[in-house]
């Protein structure tokens, strides 16, 4: 093997062991992916697993416990990424970076930068309206405005919130147990951190947790029978 192969090899090891160790921002229980998990993160385009009829996720957050029920027919493709996002231990420490009372709690940004940076060069393409609606426990993509603009933030809706529905979020499951947890998420920080959604994007749970320490987290999050 030329010795220009050699360097290219241990390169990409280092480069690949880098990433991983980046997913443990914090030693706090609950805040990483486990490592089995994180490499699968970190190829987003081969997490193709189709979505059951009907699901349900479990999220153990830093407040308690919520339970979303996912109905795959409201939007398929919504459903299939939330799944394999769920399955693979996405959710592991992301912030619920944007909450607002009377309006909704957003969160799927991931704690290390180099997974967001993976998943946001997958695109979700948008899924057809359905008759479901942006109502209180409904929980939802976030878009850009933009035809096929979905990643990998959602957001529950605190209230009816329709007048969303016109203009492209479509709703792909409901909270169906613990939305009094849901009530509850600290909403001390309001749109702050959302306005530092590039730094966050690039810094990843060190930025918010230097920035913003109170925000609540979800510590696991895994499907449930």
């Amino acid at each position: 093997m030329r010795r220009s192969s050699v360097f290219a090899a241990v390169w990409s090891s280092v480069a690949a062991l880098s990433a991983l160790l980046a997913l443990a921002p914090a030693l706090t229980a609950g805040q990483a992916a486990p490592a089995a998990k994180a490499s699968k993160l970190l190829t987003p385009a081969a997490l193709t697993a189709k979505a059951p009829a009907l699901f349900k996720a479990k999220f153990d957050t830093s407040k308690g416990i919520f339970v979303v029920e996912v109905h795959r027919d409201w939007a398929p493709l919504g459903a299939d990424r939330f799944y394999n996002m769920v399955t693979n231990g996405f959710f592991s420490g992301v912030r619920f970076f944007r909450v607002i009372p009377n309006f909704m709690a957003q969160f799927g940004i991931n704690g290390n930068p180099a997974v967001t940076a993976a998943w946001n060069k997958v695109d979700l393409k948008d899924d057809p309206p359905t008759k479901q609606s942006n109502q209180r426990g409904f929980v939802t993509y976030g878009t850009t405005g933009r035809p096929d603009s979905r990643g990998t933030q959602i957001f529950i809706n605190y209230k009816d919130n329709s007048f969303l529905d016109p203009q492209g979020f479509i709703p792909f499951g409901q909270v169906v147990e613990g939305m009094d947890v849901v009530d509850m998420l600290n909403a001390e920080y309001g749109s702050a951190p959302q306005n530092a959604q590039g730094r966050i994007s690039a810094e990843g749970n060190k930025f918010l947790l230097a920035q913003f320490p109170k925000l609540d987290f979800v510590k696991t999050a895994t499907v449930v029978k």
